[in-house]
């Protein structure tokens, strides 16, 4: 699918942004692995969403979406069957490293694939501890990537250190862990997303921290839960940008996720001189959540160093664009686990942005973006990543003349609708 976007007026108004993906696959898994009827709302009804909801019903769980109301009438993990043929996660690497570590405890055989772009993704840091557990794991693919077959079983708890700092391979192991002898702690685990850890105590797992480490401990049932997903903030940061952007420009987020292991592209933002206004902060559902006000501003650049990047991975490419058009330079570094997302995302924004105009220079490991300069409009390529492609059309917000993107569809498997978001935003 090919888009256009040109140069926009101010964007205003107040929205709400589509529930959190991150929450929304926690809720379906977790929901599976409890005994008794869980209920998710709103659920994002994205395409790596809907990819978890189909491998649950392959493994014999009921689940049922009606509108944005999930319902999961779970049985525990030893109600789960062995699933007539390969479980496929399409895009969604949440999906394929959660369930493979909650395969790992089942008495069956099982196999995970995905689409061409999960198949390119390294797996070596779940198969590798997932066998110390004592899981019989295999990656297919060359050089540890998917597909994935599990032969699960009897489990003991293990100690592992986290090699990168990786919220879904900590949410492997601590579903393995429910299911295994003794206790599993993952050292260096609180630096990470930290939704699985919250939803698990919500539906009471022996569940403990010490320091920077994970502790978790086997626990025969969960407790389902009645769960309020909040707006997906890694989507509204791609609004607020805009917003930043746009000469203007006045935008208002409600209800949106504010969990500080997310949050770290706000701070990122006001350190470049935009004022993000916080209001009607709250914890529901062991989630903090509230307002967010942004509105133009004159930005400089900053430099951003390798400790924030966890909590601000997805606006990785976001903070490209915005050096585009501060003042000075912008640097990125320690973030180099952006070369195995869904494209090698680096080299994905630098060399669209250089076709708009931008002066940027590839790292290792992130980038130096030299600003301000006037970003012309261009034809890019979203290379099917659903944040590079979003990150363009806020590109092409503040560019000058038309920007044609190729391969929008990426877009549904985080933000349905961003698109028509967009226009009703900048309509006037």
């Amino acid at each position: 699918m090919v888009i256009s976007i040109s140069g926009s007026r101010a964007l205003r108004g107040e929205l709400r942004v589509p529930p959190d993906k991150s929450i929304s696959h926690r809720a379906a898994i977790l929901g599976a692995m409890a005994r008794g009827t869980t209920v998710a709302e709103p659920f994002l009804r994205s395409g790596d969403c809907l990819s978890t909801l189909r491998c649950l019903r392959q493994l014999g769980v009921e689940v049922d979406l009606k509108g944005d109301t999930l319902v999961v009438k779970g049985r525990g993990p030893e109600g789960w069957r062995a699933p007539e043929k390969t479980l496929d996660a399409g895009n969604s690497a949440t999906t394929m490293r959660l369930l493979a570590g909650a395969l790992s405890g089942r008495p069956f055989r099982s196999e995970l694939t995905g689409d061409e772009s999960l198949r390119r993704r390294p797996m070596g840091r779940i198969v590798r501890p997932l066998r110390l557990m004592g899981a019989d794991i295999e990656a297919l693919g060359e050089g540890e990537r998917p597909p994935l077959v599990i032969r699960g079983g009897e489990l003991r708890g293990i100690e592992h250190r986290m090699e990168v700092d990786s919220a879904q391979v900590k949410s492997a192991l601590l579903l393995a862990g429910l299911q295994a002898e003794g206790e599993t702690r993952v050292l260096g685990g609180r630096s990470s997303r930290d939704h699985t850890e919250r939803m698990l105590l919500l539906m009471g797992a022996d569940l403990s921290f010490e320091g920077e480490d994970v502790l978790v401990i086997r626990r025969s049932d969960l407790e389902p839960a009645e769960i309020d997903i909040p707006g997906d903030l890694s989507s509204a940061s791609f609004l607020l940008a805009a917003a930043a952007l746009v000469p203007g420009s006045r935008l208002t987020v409600r209800d949106v996720g504010l969990n500080p292991t997310r949050a770290g592209f706000l701070s990122v933002l006001n350190s470049m001189g935009a004022l993000v206004l916080e209001s009607a902060y709250r914890e529901v559902c062991n989630e903090p959540r509230g307002d967010l006000e942004a509105g133009s501003a004159s930005l400089r650049g900053v430099e951003v160093e390798g400790w924030r990047i966890p909590a601000l991975i997805d606006e990785v490419p976001l903070l490209a664009v915005l050096g585009c058009r501060a003042r000075g330079e912008t640097v990125v570094r320690g973030a180099g686990e952006l070369r195995v997302k869904e494209s090698d995302r680096i080299a994905a924004v630098c060399g669209e942005l250089r076709k708009m105009g931008a002066s940027i220079e590839e790292l290792p490991d992130g980038f130096v973006v030299h600003g301000p300069v006037n970003l012309r409009g261009a034809n890019v390529d979203s290379h099917g990543d659903h944040r590079i492609a979003m990150s363009l059309a806020v590109a092409a917000l503040c560019a000058e003349g038309e920007t044609v993107i190729s391969g929008w569809e990426c877009v549904d498997i985080s933000f349905p609708g961003f698109l028509d978001t967009l226009r009703r935003l900048t309509r006037g």
